[in-house]
């Protein structure tokens, strides 16, 4: 496929990236860092390799679908094709719901931290409050405005982590050159087995890039398939570096990690930092929250063919999303969601092997669908 890609302008691409990159770092960059270091302590800058790794390769099936299986779903002409289509419209529309509940726990424990009053209590209830909030707007019709605040909170996303990046290189810098090493977190008591599913359940901080494949109405083919390939360029390297710059600052943690254990570590570095992370958190999260609200609703009213409308769609989506906001701490959720996604993917992989007729890349999307499997069977909170 490499060799016969036109080339979209840049220009083109670039507004196509914004819902992928928004949706992939409001999925984790808060929260990756303490879950990785009570998973796997020194080894979290590994960790993230290979989670960017799996997520690299299961975006590359999405770019196939996206050039190869939606010609075959147009036309109608394989029923295999057809109904596993379906079901991972299905699959998604769940995987929307932990999202929604996942994005607001993420944004309840950030503000309700700012305030020391983040207690599970209290982010359980301000996250139903949140959710609910959402879900009245949606059934009153007043969601799409909303909707674009997804671009402005990717702007300041992106800011706050390019001067986060900065100054947390800097203080390694001089941690550096005042004792002469890095010193990185304690390695944790556990097994072998324990570590690996406990990474296999962080998939959901790079979930994002199989967004372009629902863009078919707003940008072309290859247009699609650039975007979601550079939007996980850009984001898996800035996973990649913010894991690294952060991981010799973890200690400051003395293994005590939460979900909102970042606030500490950036005011280890500057109180005057705490503050645009926070507005950061509390944009992406709100924004991430409310594109996937509007995309469960949608998605479910094309899997019941209109006979559900999407007020009714709000009404379950955020209902369910509440319910799930009392299942379990940030990190319960956080491997929750990885499983669903891995669910949605795992059925991606099944479409790209009805249609796809190349060895090489069926090979491939075998070994992703395993991946897959092993995320949905056996993924497990940190902590």
């Amino acid at each position: 496929m490499a060799g016969l890609v036109p080339r979209p302008a840049t220009l083109a691409i670039v507004p196509a990236m914004s819902t992928p990159l928004a949706s992939i770092f409001g999925s984790g960059f808060l929260v990756i860092v303490p879950v990785l270091a009570s998973s796997v302590g020194p080894y979290s800058l590994w960790a993230m390799l290979a989670v960017a790794f799996v997520a690299f390769h299961t975006g590359a099936v999405v770019r196939h679908n996206i050039l190869c299986a939606e010609p075959v779903l147009a036309a109608g002409s394989q029923r295999l094709t057809l109904t596993l289509e379906r079901l991972s419209d299905g699959a998604l529309v769940l995987a929307y719901i932990v999202s929604v509940c996942l994005y607001i726990h993420i944004l309840s424990a950030f503000v309700l931290g700012a305030f020391g009053l983040d207690s599970g209590f209290n982010k359980s209830l301000f996250t139903t409050l949140v959710i609910g909030v959402i879900t009245a707007i949606g059934i009153m019709g007043g969601l799409r405005p909303l909707e674009r605040m997804e671009r402005w909170a990717l702007y300041v996303t992106i800011l706050v982590l390019a001067v986060l990046l900065a100054a947390f290189a800097l203080r390694d810098i001089s941690d550096f050159l005042d004792t002469g090493r890095f010193v990185l977190p304690s390695m944790p008591q556990r097994s072998g087995w324990e570590m690996v599913t406990m990474v296999a359940g962080t998939l959901i901080v790079v979930q994002g890039f199989e967004t372009p494949r629902y863009l078919g109405q707003s940008f072309d083919t290859w247009t699609r398939i650039h975007a979601s390939r550079w939007s996980q360029y850009v984001s898996l390297t800035v996973y990649v570096a913010f894991v690294a710059v952060v991981l010799p600052l973890v200690p400051i943690l003395d293994g005590q990690y939460a979900d909102n254990s970042l606030i500490q570590v950036v005011a280890s570095v500057s109180v005057l930092l705490s503050a645009p992370l926070i507005l950061a958190a509390g944009l992406s999260q709100f924004s991430a929250a409310v594109a996937d609200t509007l995309a469960a609703a949608a998605n479910l009213e094309e899997v019941t063919r209109r006979r559900l409308t999407q007020r009714w769609g709000y009404l379950l989506v955020g209902g369910a999303a509440m319910a799930l906001a009392w299942s379990g701490s940030t990190f319960t959720v956080i491997a929750l969601a990885s499983r669903a996604f891995a669910l949605y993917y795992l059925l991606q992989c099944l479409v790209a092997l009805t249609v796809c007729r190349n060895r090489r890349e069926r090979v491939r999307f075998f070994l992703v669908a395993l991946a897959l499997i092993f995320v949905l069977l056996f993924a497990v909170p940190a902590g």
